[in-house]
């Protein structure tokens, strides 16, 4: 909707302005002012009616259009401003035509409609955001399956097909077709764009596996539970639409302000026409009064207020890495009570690292680690190329390995100067038959406690060292939080890990909410509930299963680098993947909204000004406002609003460091 519109006003508005130019120039008004003259010939007389009438077609009707559901729900807005004064404007310019009047309003027409015009382009193009989402989310689904017969064959069948009871086959690297239980096979599947999580989760025989996610390195035999409406992915689809739905319309701030106008310029038509016929009679002065009145009440200015901040706006975000999708949600980002962070992959990296170690005596952390670097060298699993990371992080020397096996469920061996080295989890001690020794024990309970993986380096059949590995917490998040704080909104963390795993990340980052071991289709659960206490709240998200809890929230974040539907769900996008936009986010809407605010007070602080004057206020006096004096005060208020529009740029919005951090990435200004 907001595309067609943003096309229709860029088209309106072009073809207007030019058919403005003849009516500009053959102004008597403007030839006078600006001290030019244009050729006459016969008929020149009628370019300026001609050229309105026309102008006023083809750019103004789609006000009146447009005014007419503001009228019919008793709400008038900027649409019913704009078309009372582009009409009256109008019929009483054609008027002047056949009637003795002073003045038309032809010019005054015309620049009025092309101003709107240009306003509501800059807003529609502002505002546009495409609605993909769910096509995203059903993308996930494979359109084709591979069903297992009775005599054994598999066929090819497409998904809608497959009925509860059918086996399938699942191939390395392909996806789940369906929601299922695995009845023959084992394998790491990936569920993160189901769950949010990094981690594979290891499948075997009665494990359940979901819909859209994707098979690991191993062939699965799986038994369909569920088919097409009945899956978690349909589930999650449900919601996103269903919180879609349920999101409440927010009048924008430069409508509520010319509803207003509307009524003061009703009230101050009638009081001017009452005024003028007990003083001088009901005539001619008395009708161009209260046209006069009825045309200023709608400033340039107005129209021009909001769209400029909102332009400026999106350029700054998008150079400080923040594409914005619904300016709504950025004018409500200004006010958060709570923003809730989605862990994995948001305030963490989302991918496993070495956060501790551990060693028995006479063996060095760094030998300890140079043996893991070394076993892991040929493999591809995360916690190998975990080790690998921590090793080149220490620039420890590598030494040459040979005899290299991988044991699926237990680790990975190989000899290292002539020794056996293992390099695997608590499995890897039950195969080789051995145990923990006292010396690590602790490090391995605490590490336990914390919800962190523990893996062992086995040399000749004795442990030597223990690695804790977990999801590594970005470097930004301390800032995040801590900045947040300074700005007075409560922090909170989202999670399907549990309780331990939750906790030890909310107490390293000083997070004040957390909601652990929280299932997918219940992420959104948790946005109502804060909501509920009477919180405006906002969800930063990266996964499928964040994308209701996006859309629910009053403000929906997605981190960059997430998935597709994630982004498509959400209102702010972080397009450089750093939560420490999300306080920029916050800094930014709280200008704009001030710039909004003046803006406001600029181009209505003219029709308190304007609209008195028009009325003849000061007529006793001898002063009167003409319409070429309130046309000039008019072209002055919107200049007034551009210039105040243009210091936005010079907003603040970087943040501060906290010591023993890297310095925050620069702020950028707007293009």
């Amino acid at each position: 909707m907001h595309e067609g519109h943003e096309k229709m006003f860029r088209r309106r508005f072009f073809i207007s302005t030019l058919l403005s130019i003849p009516v500009l120039l053959y102004s008597e008004m403007l030839q006078e002012w600006l001290g030019f003259s244009v050729p006459a010939f016969p008929g020149s007389e009628w370019i300026n009616p001609v050229f309105a009438v026309i102008v006023f077609a083809y750019g103004g009707l789609p006000f009146l259009r447009m005014a007419a559901p503001e009228l019919r729900d008793r709400s008038p807005g900027m649409m019913t401003l704009i078309s009372m004064a582009i009409l009256v404007a109008f019929v009483y310019s054609l008027a002047s035509v056949v009637l003795p009047t002073e003045s038309a309003f032809f010019w005054e027409l015309v620049t009025l409609i092309d101003i709107m015009l240009l306003g509501h382009w800059i807003e529609m193009r502002s505002v546009r955001r495409a609605q993909s989402a769910l096509d995203e989310l059903a993308q996930l689904m494979p359109d084709t399956a591979e069903r297992i017969t009775k005599d054994g064959e598999t066929e090819e069948v497409p998904v809608s097909d497959l009925s509860e009871g059918d086996l399938v086959l699942i191939r390395p690297g392909a996806s789940v077709p369906a929601d299922g239980v695995v009845a023959e096979g084992s394998s790491d599947v990936n569920e993160s764009m189901i769950t949010g999580e990094s981690m594979p989760v290891s499948k075997e025989s009665g494990d359940e596996v979901i819909g859209g996610t994707i098979n690991g390195d191993g062939s699965l035999r799986v038994r369909i539970e569920a088919t097409g409406e009945e899956t978690t992915l349909a589930g999650i689809m449900r919601l996103v639409e269903e919180a879609q739905g349920s999101k409440s319309q927010t009048q924008v701030l430069a409508d509520r302000a010319a509803g207003w106008l509307f009524y003061v310029a009703l009230g101050a038509a009638a009081v001017t026409a009452i005024a003028w016929t007990a003083a001088v009679s009901f005539n001619a002065t008395v009708i161009e009064r209260v046209v006069t009145v009825l045309v200023i009440a709608c400033p340039h200015a107005l129209g021009l207020a909001i769209p400029l901040v909102v332009a400026i706006n999106t350029s700054l975000a998008a150079r400080n890495g923040m594409l914005v999708r619904d300016r709504i949600a950025m004018e409500k980002s200004r006010n958060l009570d709570a923003i809730i962070f989605d862990k994995t992959g948001t305030l963490t990296e989302g991918e496993h690292g070495v956060v501790d170690m551990a060693t028995v005596d006479g063996i060095e952390e760094d030998d300890a680690l140079a043996l893991a670097a070394a076993v892991e060298g040929d493999s591809e699993h995360m916690i190998a190329r975990a080790i690998r990371q921590a090793a080149d992080e220490r620039d420890v020397s590598i030494p040459d390995t040979s005899d290299f096996e991988a044991m699926k469920g237990r680790g990975v061996r190989a000899r290292v100067t002539g020794e056996e080295v293992y390099v695997g989890g608590p499995n890897l001690l039950t195969y080789i038959d051995t145990e923990v020794p006292s010396s690590l024990q602790q490090f391995v309970d605490k590490a336990g406690e914390n919800g962190q993986t523990v893996v062992y380096v086995v040399r000749e059949g004795e442990p030597i060292a223990a690695f804790a590995m977990a999801d590594v917490i970005r470097e930004s998040s301390y800032r995040v939080v801590d900045a947040l704080h300074d700005l007075d909104i409560e922090v909170a963390m989202l999670t399907g890990d549990s309780q331990d795993v939750a906790d030890s990340v909310a107490d390293e980052l000083g997070i004040d909410t957390v909601f652990a071991e929280v299932l997918p289709e219940d992420k959104d659960k948790k946005v109502q509930e804060l909501q509920n206490q009477g919180k405006l709240v906002a969800m930063v998200g990266d996964g499928v299963n964040d994308a209701p809890a996006l859309t629910r929230a009053d403000v929906g974040i997605a981190i960059g680098s997430g998935t597709d539907v994630a982004v498509q769900s959400a209102d702010v996008i972080l397009v450089q993947n750093n939560p420490i936009d999300v306080v920029r986010l916050v800094k930014l809407s709280k200008a704009s909204y001030r710039k909004m605010q003046e803006n406001i007070v600029w181009a209505a602080g003219y029709n308190v000004f304007a609209i008195p004057l028009a009325a003849g206020i000061l007529a006793p006096i001898g002063i009167l406002l003409s319409p070429a004096i309130g046309a000039l005060l008019m072209s002055l208020s919107t200049v007034i609003v551009a210039i105040n529009a243009q210091l936005l740029r010079r907003v603040n919005l970087s943040i501060p460091n906290l010591s023993g951090t890297a310095p925050a990435d620069n702020a950028q200004p707007a293009d």
